[in-house]
């Protein structure tokens, strides 16, 4: 009955796997093709503000990376049956017990050590090419390999600073916390969301980028208006080096409680008036003022509860590890196999998370309207549409599947119609 159940299982892991598949790459050829249907013809909303040849240019960046993308959607399936059907986790298993005994805390350590490895080892050429080939031919890479290999090293040192006692601790409690252990590890997971969103701003971040407090003594008074109107407190108006990286620019809130801060690229402030950065601001604290992140989190919280209620239902059943090449039942291959085949089985989920971040980019629009100029904010949006090289004309499948922010011709209508052409 165990065989049957791990050949059924292993039947369903691989329909959907080649399902969602299937289906990311049949979306990603429709959306190159529909994008350069569209190459050579402005949408007339923003005829006077983006000119042909930009737009032809952002229809061959939006093609160049979906390339990419169907590129890395293959491979990525084919190293996910490698791990499992083809025995990859279980020959990575036996490796790590070579220097640990078999189901101990550091054999567990080193055990996921070694797939984080393997993946990084499939994820760096995909990096590198985007980086030094894609960006750098359309003119947004301003990285230089040694920062690259920089980022890339302090990225795994604190993978392992962090990571390891976060995992050594979910380990810990899915042994000894009995058949309630799911429990346990959700809050402990909890707890971490929350403390990284107070850590993050002040020791993280600052580890790959300059932070200096906003100078611009006119913007500055200008967003402390904004601010004292709407209710907001911040710690701090900063300034990072994203020139060093890339050309694109963006804005963010970060931190968490009296540890908010705000943090402006520096190729964002070189690009937008005053008035259209108060406007993207204001767009920011309507995130904050309808409390789409605290929503977020609880979305993902109720997710992530069930998703290890699941793990915990699965992780004494034999059929599921055989059925995922696994020779041996343990709590590490448990959760290292539950986190491989989880994104195939999440994929139809996909859209609707992209209607629900949408419908929050629409109320934080209604609310920097409100608060501030939605014109500057329309002006800011088509240069940051156009300075970024985003696409202006999606497939609209594929915008309502994946798009986390609506169509820019749509946001532009319903902020102000016809205020693209101003």
């Amino acid at each position: 009955m165990d065989q049957n159940s791990a050949s059924l299982f292993a039947a369903v892991w691989v329909g959907a796997l080649f399902l969602a598949t299937g289906l990311r790459l049949w979306l990603a050829l429709r959306h190159a093709h529909h994008v350069q249907k569209h190459r050579d013809r402005v949408p007339p909303a923003f005829a006077a503000t983006i000119t042909p040849e930009a737009h032809r240019r952002a229809a061959d960046y939006t093609a160049a990376r979906v390339r990419l993308s169907i590129a890395d959607v293959v491979v990525t399936a084919l190293f996910s049956l490698l791990l499992t059907l083809g025995g990859g986790l279980q020959l990575l298993y036996d490796l790590a017990a070579k220097f640990f005994a078999p189901e101990s805390y550091a054999h567990g350590l080193a055990f996921f050590g070694l797939v984080g490895l393997a993946g990084a080892a499939i994820d760096l050429p995909f990096g590198i090419y985007r980086t030094f080939v894609l960006e750098q031919r359309f003119g947004f890479n301003r990285m230089t390999p040694a920062l690259f290999m920089a980022d890339l090293a302090k990225g795994m040192l604190l993978t392992v600073v962090i990571g390891a006692p976060l995992l050594l601790a979910v380990l810990w409690l899915m042994d000894v916390m009995g058949n309630w252990w799911w429990l346990y590890v959700w809050v402990l997971w909890i707890g971490f969301t929350v403390l990284a969103q107070v850590v993050y701003p002040v020791l993280i971040a600052p580890l790959f980028n300059k932070f200096s407090p906003l100078e611009n003594a006119e913007l500055r008074a200008r967003i402390e208006a904004l601010l004292a109107r709407c209710g907001f407190r911040v710690s701090g108006l900063f300034v990072i080096d994203g020139s060093r990286r890339s050309a694109h620019g963006n804005a963010y809130f970060t931190g968490f409680g009296a540890a908010k801060r705000i943090v402006f690229f520096d190729t964002l402030l070189d690009k937008l008036q005053a008035d259209e950065i108060e406007a993207v601001l204001a767009h920011e604290l309507g995130h904050f003022r309808h409390h789409h992140i605290m929503k977020g989190m609880l979305v993902m919280g109720a997710m992530s509860l069930g998703l290890l209620w699941l793990l915990g239902q699965f992780m004494h059943e034999p059929w599921f590890f055989q059925g995922l090449g696994m020779q041996v039942q343990g709590t590490a291959p448990a959760l290292a196999l539950f986190s491989l085949v989880l994104p195939a089985f999440l994929f139809p989920v996909t859209p609707l998370m992209s209607a629900l971040s949408r419908r929050n980019e629409y109320e934080a629009d209604a609310f920097a309207a409100s608060n501030a100029s939605a014109r500057a904010l329309v002006a800011a949006l088509v240069k940051l549409y156009r300075d970024n090289a985003s696409t202006l004309t999606p497939d609209p499948l594929y915008s309502a599947f994946y798009d986390s922010h609506p169509p820019a011709a749509l946001r532009v209508a319903r902020l102000s119609p016809g205020a693209a052409h101003s």
